[in-house]
């Protein structure tokens, strides 16, 4: 089989290439196309794949091109992990947020919306490319803001496109662990969009063991969300928020944050990274060594000012290893060999969610097969969390509106109505500031 990873010179590829590597049996991925528009950052993942590559048995071949129609052309899936506007876009996105006083996180508030703005039209070529090239093709999308970009590719691919996240895999993960189960064997009930999401219960051997959890306020302080959150804020919820809510309930003390930090995330992985692919340059340089290196320094300082200011401390070694790419390669597996399985995906929700429409991307359990993933049905949200919910896919519609129709108007109104946005006048300095920014949201007019 052929996949495509688009993005293919982004710094988590030798993830995805990893987990291809230790893919076994009938139906697996033989041949691994990288598509980037830096010809620079793809010669260096290409020689981290390399390494990898000489350390494993039938490897999969890598090629690597510019051309996109190339890339796409035959292939059986397509990974979408692309960054429009790179890092500097994402540190340009916080720095034009704080500066307001509002969050700007690459995925909630306002920085998730101008990455969406200037994200979309892109991935819309994507899929319409996709649509002509390789029709048969599944597109695997990884990129941000997840659950909008898969909404609006899903508008010309239908269920043939399917959003992954690694937060809803690593929160269940994380209880099962804490509670004594295998994650593996453990069904969680977790329902919401992408990065707003709660577990509601968590199956172990049929019993939901959610509530016992609950009540021992030592085993809920134990691990991650617990220490992110507080105790007695879960215990009044009933429920364990995806970790990315953490910008929502405690908004003011995480801009707070931000606006204190030495860098800024996006400014921070900026610089590292472009550290790394200027050590790429040297042709001695030891490729794997470097990026594995890179690699464990983002993964122990992600949300550090969240639990900074919750006082969490240090990440835990078990959460340090990623996870994506074994989602998406579960997801391959279960589509390519019928290898039915169960995954958190963004899929369209068809009649999951009575609040929203059939064509809204919502993040739930997915029973998946050749056929694709098909979501299970969920209990209702409650209150909260149903506010939350629609606020935010109202939100999400506005940005897929403007940036079809390049309504400046529209944009506006994208952001004003954002819970973590508190102003109509907040929101038109804001598209002010990110048009001046982008080059690339030039079209809002």
């Amino acid at each position: 089989m052929k996949l495509t990873i688009l993005g293919g010179g982004g710094f988590r590829v030798p993830l995805v290439y990893g987990a291809l590597l230790g893919d076994r049996g009938e139906g697996r991925v033989t041949e691994v196309v990288l598509h980037d528009l830096d010809a620079g950052r793809l010669s260096a993942v290409t020689r981290v794949l390399a390494e990898q590559a000489a350390q494993a048995v039938d490897a999969p071949t890598v090629t690597a091109t510019t051309d996109l129609d190339e890339a796409l052309r035959g292939a059986d899936f397509v990974f979408s992990a692309i960054r429009v506007g790179g890092l500097e876009g994402r540190a340009n996105d916080e720095r034009v947020a704080l500066a307001e006083g509002v969050l700007g996180q690459e995925t909630v508030g306002a920085g998730g919306i101008a990455y969406g703005l200037r994200t979309v039209p892109v991935a819309v070529d994507i899929a319409r490319r996709v649509a002509r090239l390789a029709p048969d093709a599944w597109v695997i999308n990884f990129t941000n803001p997840a659950g909008l970009v898969t909404e609006a590719m899903s508008r010309h691919l239908g269920d043939r496109v399917i959003g992954i996240c690694d937060s809803p895999v690593g929160l269940g993960r994380r209880i099962a662990r804490v509670l004594g189960g295998n994650p593996k064997e453990a069904w969680i009930d977790y329902v919401g969009l992408n990065h707003l999401g709660w577990v509601r219960g968590l199956h172990i051997a049929g019993r939901d063991e959610l509530p016992r959890l609950l009540a021992d306020p030592d085993l809920l302080g134990s691990f991650e969300e617990g220490k992110l959150f507080g105790v007695d804020w879960l215990q009044s919820l009933g429920a364990i928020p995806n970790e990315y809510l953490h910008y929502y309930y405690f908004n003011r003390e995480a801009v707070r944050a931000y606006q204190q930090a030495e860098k800024t995330r996006g400014a921070f992985l900026r610089d590292q990274q472009a550290h790394f692919y200027e050590e790429m340059r040297a042709p001695d340089a030891g490729a794997l060594t470097a990026w594995d290196r890179t690699r464990a320094e983002r993964e122990a300082t992600y949300m550090a000012e969240n639990r900074e200011t919750a006082g969490a401390g240090e990440r835990d070694a078990d959460d340090l290893s990623g996870g994506y790419e074994k989602v998406a390669l579960a997801l391959m597996r279960a589509i390519a060999r019928d290898e039915r399985t169960t995954l958190i995906l963004n899929v369209r929700n068809r009649t999951t969610l009575s609040v929203l429409d059939t064509d809204a991307v919502i993040e739930v359990p997915c029973l998946v097969d050749a056929n694709g993933a098909h979501p299970v049905s969920v209990a209702p949200l409650p209150d909260h969390a149903t506010g939350l919910v629609c606020a935010v896919k109202a939100v999400e519609r506005e940005v897929l509106a403007a940036a079809e129709s390049g309504s400046r108007t529209t944009a506006v109104k994208a952001f004003a109505l954002h819970p973590l946005v508190d102003s109509v006048n907040v929101a038109r300095r804001l598209v002010e500031g990110y048009t001046a920014a982008h080059p690339g949201l030039a079209y809002l007019k």
